[in-house]
């Protein structure tokens, strides 16, 4: 089984966002980054996969020559070989430009599973795997919890809202976004880092003409605020004013 595994560079969570001075995008000099969390759950699904059905894991990516640090840390989990759209316009591009520019580099090689993360941690639209299903012209499904592949099909586990579960099966190919939590994760051992300093990872240039479909107008840092407010009265009054406040007010009850 050939499995690619799209995989994306984000800031990390701990790290303080700081803007650029038009307000559009974080400034990347002053950011720490780390890889895609849901994404790390599609590439252990990959090798999972692979090791059940034998074939391939091939970790693919889109942005700057930065963006080869995660690459390399799926191929030191395990990973085979490495895809990067090297570009540095794709570093805050949109969830369709992206796909775009994956689609490009991987229509060729033919896999039989692309697996995505449900979204990524900076902008979260959830877009990118699905726009690429469609680009490549291949069946999808979303949340996925739980896959097995077996004779060109797979069967796979949706979560859907309110504790509900639903069961699809599809041909092969197929594209799947993950959900966080469907399995335990790995990482890298010493023997895995060393192996991946000799695997491959090429490079290929994005489609001409790759335009965003969205354009971020403006960001801005959540504003931080303090007001205290004082109950009066007899204890009981005073309680059962906290609780109207909390419920009606603060709406955390």
């Amino acid at each position: 089984m050939k499995i690619a595994v799209c995989i994306k560079q984000v800031p990390t969570r701990e790290w303080q966002p700081r803007l650029t001075d038009d307000r559009t995008w974080i400034r990347e000099a002053d950011a720490s980054f780390e890889m895609n969390e849901p994404d790390a759950y599609a590439l252990e699904e990959g090798l999972r996969l692979r090791e059940k059905h034998g074939g391939e894991v091939v970790v693919c990516s889109a942005g700057p020559a930065r963006v080869q640090q995660v690459i390399r840390e799926g191929l030191a989990r395990g990973a085979d070989r490495g895809l990067h759209v090297d570009d540095a316009g794709l570093a805050a591009a949109d969830g369709f430009m992206v796909a775009s520019a994956l689609a490009h580099a991987m229509r060729d090689e033919a896999f039989d599973l692309v697996l995505t993360g449900l979204q990524s941690d900076d902008q979260g639209h959830a877009q990118t795997g699905v726009a690429l299903a469609e680009l490549l012209g291949i069946p999808h499904s979303t949340i996925i919890m739980d896959v097995e592949a077996s004779d060109g099909r797979v069967r796979v586990k949706r979560e859907l809202e309110g504790g509900w579960f639903q069961w699809v099966a599809m041909p092969t190919p197929a594209l799947l976004t993950i959900q966080s939590g469907i399995n335990q994760l790995r990482y890298a051992t010493l023997k895995g880092i060393m192996a991946a300093k000799k695997k491959e990872i090429r490079s290929v240039a994005p489609p001409a003409g790759l335009t965003p479909a969205l354009k971020i107008v403006g960001l801005s840092l959540p504003a931080k605020s303090k007001q205290t407010a004082m109950i009066d009265g007899p204890p009981a009054q005073a309680a059962a004013e906290l609780v109207r406040r909390l419920r009606d007010e603060a709406r955390v009850l």
